[in-house]
């Protein structure tokens, strides 16, 4: 792309970053937003000085905004502009996405809570085990499949949920994961990098203190700092009733739920796919 093309494009998106201001502007009230309503209104919705009251910022390079002028708004500027004018979660990852800027994520606190059509999405992967991980990587939902190769999470209370300690201090877990010392420094690469944006949390710290305490692995590893997107593999698992089994595994975010994940593992070679089916048959028989 040239120049003149270049020019073109920011030209075209500062344009639509304006018009989209413009148009959020128009749907709000002043009551809807604590202001008063005062004399009667030419045009529908605030007036562009009302909008940067509320953001604080000048009404003027407000006005530059909407009118597709080369201006930049700073991330801390657009979250401002996007609570003034109610943006709700898509909206506001259309703004930042004008402005060619990654959003700002919410941190998200509390119980989680998996919607009922994740829940009839695990259930429907029958031939694939597959569960949800919260944002500590707890492990929140999962299908029969995954209890057929993983055991039953619903056995499991607290911190025994929990993947990356299950993959550090349960003897049984460690036995079925062929490569285990591969499979955890890598896990614990992508759990440092999933934790970064909850460092001082209190639930990550003490899940972090009691690894620390349990397993040598962890306390050796921990302090070497090393991060890893998540990726997808392969998983060699022996299982004590299956045997030797082989899964490719994918993680794949949840949509409106960026803490949440769905880790899916697809059955490959060596009479895997069989060897579940009859896992499964043997599960439903007990």
């Amino acid at each position: 792309m040239n120049i003149h093309q270049n020019e073109a494009v920011l030209t075209a998106r500062r344009r639509e970053f304006g018009a989209f201001l413009r148009s959020r502007r128009e749907k709000l009230t002043p009551a809807g937003v604590g202001l008063p309503g005062g004399f009667r209104r030419r045009t529908p919705g605030l007036r562009r000085e009302e909008v940067a009251l509320l953001a604080g910022v000048g009404a003027t390079w407000y006005t530059w905004l909407e009118q597709g002028r080369d201006v930049r708004a700073s991330a801390e500027v657009l979250s401002a502009l996007a609570d003034a004018l109610r943006l709700d979660a898509a909206e506001r990852r259309h703004l930042f996405a004008l402005s060619d800027r990654p959003p700002t994520e919410t941190i998200s606190q509390g119980p989680e809570q998996v919607p009922e059509s994740l829940r009839r999405m695990l259930a429907s992967l029958s031939g694939q085990p597959a569960y949800i991980l919260g944002r500590r990587w707890d492990v929140l939902a999962w299908n029969s499949a995954a209890v057929a190769i993983f055991g039953d999470y619903g056995l499991l209370q607290g911190d025994a949920r929990n993947t990356i300690h299950r993959v550090f201090t349960d003897p049984t877990h460690r036995q079925l994961l062929v490569d285990w010392e591969s499979v955890a420094a890598t896990s614990l690469a992508m759990f440092r990098a999933d934790s970064a944006r909850y460092a001082g949390d209190p639930d990550f710290e003490r899940l972090v203190t009691t690894l620390m305490r349990d397993s040598p692995e962890f306390r050796a590893w921990w302090p070497r700092q090393e991060v890893q997107r998540p990726l997808a593999g392969h998983k060699r698992l022996c299982h004590p009733h299956g045997g030797m089994m082989t899964f490719e595994y994918t993680a794949l975010a949840v949509i409106d739920r960026t803490d949440m994940k769905l880790v899916v593992y697809t059955p490959l070679e060596g009479g895997t796919d069989e060897k579940l089916k009859e896992l499964l048959r043997l599960n439903e028989k007990a």
